[in-house]
């Protein structure tokens, strides 16, 4: 029973996980990555869909990304799209291909997107919290309706709270080498 519970909570935790690692590598750095724009939402015929299913993402080298649609059509509504996120990066467009240029991170701009891999690693280790929460809330029902014994739902509970602290370890040292990565120059 506690280990149903124990189960459910380690994934929830391996989510938090998860979407923190797909965050940190949407953060531009300074080096080119084709996950910058794979998720970003492109208008392909009146349908919305993410740019890695309309078009080809490579990467020549450090500072540039290229991208080439399946459909030529699709230039305009990529490029409108590249504009329209929060990248901050100015597309260009040679007829084939729409290509940005990954501009070197200034002092400032490093700093802000620290910032930025704080935030989500705070939102990752409340999610990791919820989840604690909620487990420890089922331990105590099934011991007040009977369920479980007092020594149990403990032992449950140390078990959770080991479970919490790696998954805090693992979402502190993601924050430290993203934090690293982004301060080098």
């Amino acid at each position: 029973m506690t280990q149903d519970i124990l189960g459910k909570a380690q994934l929830q935790f391996d989510k938090a996980l998860e979407h923190l690692k797909k965050e940190y590598m949407g953060l531009q750095t300074g080096r080119a990555s084709s996950s910058l724009v794979e998720s970003i939402k492109v208008d392909s015929y009146g349908v919305t869909q993410p740019l890695k299913a309309v078009a080809s993402i490579s990467v020549p080298d450090a500072r540039m990304i290229s991208i080439q649609p399946w459909d030529k059509a699709l230039l305009g509504p990529i490029e409108k799209a590249i504009q329209n996120s929060d990248l901050n990066l100015n597309p260009s467009n040679n007829g084939t291909a729409v290509i940005l240029n990954i501009p070197q991170l200034t002092e400032e701009r490093r700093r802000d997107i620290v910032k930025i891999v704080k935030r989500l690693a705070e939102e990752a280790r409340i999610s990791v919290r919820n989840a604690r929460q909620e487990a420890m809330t089922i331990f105590k029902r099934q011991e007040h309706e009977g369920e479980i014994r007092e020594d149990e739902r403990k032992a449950a509970e140390k078990k959770l709270q080991d479970k919490v602290d790696i998954a805090n370890a693992a979402i502190a040292d993601m924050a430290k080498s993203k934090e690293e990565q982004i301060m080098t120059v």
